[in-house]
């Protein structure tokens, strides 16, 4: 199962994709976490990220999916991914199609988890008290959320008029929202 989880941040993307690697046995590949780690190994790719963060610019597609195409030519990847965090526009998603297109491999579904942007303000402002982020004021939650709609709309456009967005209400306990993605992937629906 190759799937994308797309939504908004503090949408439940990173904690239900810990309970789906565990679900469906494949990896979850965040690509923050891909970055540092490549950064931290100081591959090639690697050496040009960090080239580029320290200038204060953007990591490139490019180089983003140069890390993704290496990742994906690991073994533990054969069977699938949950991948977090990529595409976050369009370019990136038709890149990303290319991609497992000339790896031979088959993209299922990508996820979205649907929240309310006041649940999300609300989420976040809790985890931003527990955890002692400043990052999470409800200003900046909010541009945050703006920005999200804007750059992922066409994202989210692709893989409709692909026949491959599922849509998931992440709204409910961590066990109920997690049932409705395990559900929505076996019958690849929208489920709400």
């Amino acid at each position: 199962m190759r799937l994308v989880l797309l939504g908004a941040p503090g949408s439940g993307k990173g904690t239900q994709a810990t309970r789906l690697k565990e679900h469906l046995q494949v990896p979850h590949i965040s690509t923050g976490d891909l970055l540092r780690a490549e950064v931290a190994a100081g591959t090639p790719l690697g050496l040009q990220a960090k080239e580029v963060m320290a200038r204060g610019d953007l990591v490139s597609d490019e180089i983003l999916l140069g890390m993704l195409k290496e990742r994906f030519s690991r073994e533990d990847t054969q069977a699938g991914f949950i991948l977090d965090g990529y595409p976050r526009n369009l370019a990136q998603a038709a890149a990303l199609d290319e991609l497992l297109a000339s790896l031979g491999q088959k993209f299922d579904a990508a996820v979205q988890l649907v929240v309310d942007n006041e649940q999300i303000i609300e989420r976040l402002a809790g985890r931003a008290k527990a955890e002692g982020r400043a990052d999470d004021t409800p200003e900046s939650v909010r541009h945050r959320l703006n920005v999200y709609d804007e750059k992922t709309a066409p994202v989210i456009d692709f893989y409709r008029q692909h026949g491959q967005l599922t849509v998931v209400d992440g709204v409910g306990s961590l066990d109920e929202v997690f049932a409705r993605i395990v559900e929505a992937i076996q019958a690849g629906h929208e489920v709400g």
